[in-house]
């Protein structure tokens, strides 16, 4: 009976030892959840894989979320105050609006949860590191592209996902300031808000056409602004005579680019962005030093180049 009693004993205290084990590797999981500024594009999908292929190789838990749409700053504040609820060790976050965040990032600073700004950073110096494109210069890059093919001369105008985001401002400034400064012989009639809605960009496209009928060019600056400016275009018969540049990529505009309603685009690095987010997060928790940005690149494509490996790497469907 005695050695019955002290095997149960023995048994008894093993398994309380590795039950022990199972909770403290459970309060250990590092948890990371990632808020974007939307679901709609294919863009935060490709973000959303790059993240998880991160979790993957980094051992943490990760989670991706955003509004419907990119309209919905109040939403995508909600989101972030239930994801800090949760006491995550650190956040990433793509602001919609790089003001209204701010309060709620304030409380993530106080409750020492590191966050990793993405896509779009926030007018604040809390964000530990900020993993995006260099938005001015791959817009730069598509205003030179748009002078090119319209022989330095002419007028155009920019259809643009929003003036609140830190990516809004900078592709629209990007392109703007490069034709400004470089060709006195374009002239920018318009710049208009679609707030990255396929449907509103488009009217609004068709709008800037009908006011300026002598238009050479349009710059749409996300992925739905870009679609919205080939239908609008396309509905008001002006496919072939009037350039359309975009930005990102997905089956939409790689289907633009091969029909040649669209001349070309800015494909950013979505996968490997939502990677380094979850990677800086890691090392933000580690303590590491970051730097304060961490440029995850951009290119230019066409139908020259869309089979180029290199490129096809960064396209999404």
């Amino acid at each position: 009976m005695i050695h019955r009693r002290a095997a149960v004993t023995f048994t008894l205290g093993a398994a309380l030892i590795a039950f022990g084990g199972i909770a403290r590797a459970q309060a250990q999981e590092v948890y990371i959840p990632l808020v974007s500024k939307g679901f709609q594009h294919q863009f935060w999908q490709a973000v959303k894989s790059g993240a998880e292929q991160a979790a993957k190789d980094y051992k943490v838990k990760v989670s991706f979320e955003g509004p419907e749409t990119e309209a919905m700053v109040d939403k995508q504040i909600d989101m972030l105050s239930a994801a800090l609820a949760k006491k995550p060790q650190a956040i990433g976050f793509a602001a919609l609006d790089s003001q209204a965040a701010i309060p709620l990032l304030k409380k993530a600073q106080a409750a020492k949860i590191p966050v990793v700004a993405f896509d779009s950073g926030v007018d604040s110096d809390i964000p530990v590191t900020t993993t995006t494109t260099d938005n001015k210069a791959a817009a730069a890059l598509a205003a030179d592209k748009m002078a090119e093919l319209i022989g330095k001369s002419g007028e155009v105008a920019l259809v643009v996902h929003d003036q609140t985001s830190r990516t809004g401002v900078d592709r629209r400034d990007g392109f703007v300031n490069r034709i400004k400064s470089t060709y006195p012989n374009i002239k920018i009639v318009s710049v208009q808000y679609g707030g990255g809605d396929q449907l509103k960009s488009t009217e609004i496209t068709k709008s800037i056409l009908q006011a300026s009928p002598n238009i050479k060019g349009i710059f749409g600056a996300n992925e739905g602004s870009a679609i919205g400016v080939v239908n609008g275009v396309k509905e008001m018969k002006r496919t072939g005579k009037v350039v359309v540049i975009g930005y990102d990529s997905g089956k939409q505009q790689k289907n633009a680019i091969a029909d040649g309603s669209m001349a070309g685009a800015i494909t950013q690095n979505p996968v490997g962005m939502g990677y380094k987010t979850v990677e800086m997060a890691v090392k933000a928790i580690k303590g590491e030093k970051l730097p304060k940005v961490v440029d995850t690149g951009f290119f230019w494509y066409d139908k020259s180049n869309i089979a180029d490996p290199k490129i096809a790497a960064v396209l999404y469907d």
